[in-house]
């Protein structure tokens, strides 16, 4: 079984199809095709159905990509460990959406600026997920609501972010807010998301049952909260800083619900790269420098 083989296997199912993993790996698609069918046919196993729309996994396809990722993960990880001298190669972090809007970005300035051999690659999305793909070797660690409390992995809190509620400007508190004939409308990211669940807690504990809008970015969530369309629950760090807080009104709720630790995640039983040593460093230098800032106020109710 060559190591090549698993990694087109890898690149073909995570792509979802022959044409985008042989634009990802610059190579042709029969030579893709080839490989593939190669490797069924050393495994005795058909690993992918084919569609209109690509390819997808089959049962043996499913149970034989784990192995195959980590079989690529642990190579890439020997190779690293043996050269690793300076950062240098890869590093995948992944951060949820107000993570990045947030805290991240004076992070990556600074890291970038200091070791340019490093090819970083940010992904953001919900907690949820993104704690899939760390355990998965597709993500080298990420920055995640906490605790998360995975045996597999490591974690370690890095910021404490103050959770507010926010409405448009014209509510004067939040029972104003969730009152309606319709119910309220929750304006939040996909499921995955812990700051969801804690607005769901929040406004279901006030005897209301919520309906609940998915949305794609930070810009569209507060733009229709500030519109009147509903309510949501973010970092008040992240409030604060929008060209839309005039047009907001922040409420606090109980102290069980209005503060979320932010950890660093990783596995466990991978080799730190110094990229990733690296990166942890100028991860902690911002957490110390955030908590010199002083606290921001809202709305008490």
């Amino acid at each position: 079984m060559e190591l090549s083989d698993l990694r087109i296997f890898v690149a073909v199912a995570r792509a979802g199809g022959i044409t985008r993993a042989a634009a990802e790996l610059h190579t042709v698609q029969s030579s893709i095709s080839a490989r593939v069918a190669g490797l069924e046919r050393e495994l005795g196993a058909i690993l992918l159905r084919r569609h209109a729309r690509g390819v997808a996994l089959t049962a043996a396809g499913e149970q034989f990509f784990g192995y195959a990722q980590r079989i690529t993960s642990l190579a890439d990880e020997a190779r690293r460990a043996v050269r690793d001298e300076r950062p240098c190669g890869p590093l995948r972090i992944g951060a949820m959406e107000t993570t990045a809007g947030i805290r991240l970005p004076p992070v990556l300035e600074a890291y970038t600026a200091a070791w340019p051999d490093v090819d970083l690659s940010v992904l953001t999305g919900p907690t949820e997920s993104l704690v899939t793909l760390v355990k998965d070797h597709a993500l080298d660690g990420a920055l995640v609501a906490g605790p998360v409390n995975d045996a597999d992995l490591h974690e370690e809190e890095v910021f404490t972010e103050e959770l507010v509620v926010i409405t448009a400007l014209r509510h004067r508190d939040l029972d104003d807010a969730l009152r309606g004939p319709n119910g309220p409308r929750l304006l939040v990211f996909r499921a995955g998301c812990s700051y969801r669940r804690k607005l769901e807690s929040v406004v279901r504990s006030r005897g209301v049952e919520p309906k609940i809008l998915d949305y794609g970015t930070i810009e569209g969530i507060l733009g229709c909260v500030a519109a009147g369309l509903g309510i949501t629950m973010l970092p008040q760090a992240l409030v604060e800083r929008s060209g839309l807080r005039d047009r907001l009104r922040l409420h606090r709720t109980a102290p069980a619900d209005a503060t979320v630790a932010t950890v660093f995640v990783r596995r466990r039983d991978v080799h730190i790269t110094m990229a990733l040593k690296e990166f942890h460093r100028h991860l902690h230098a911002a957490a110390d420098h955030s908590a010199l800032e002083s606290p921001l106020v809202a709305t008490r109710e």
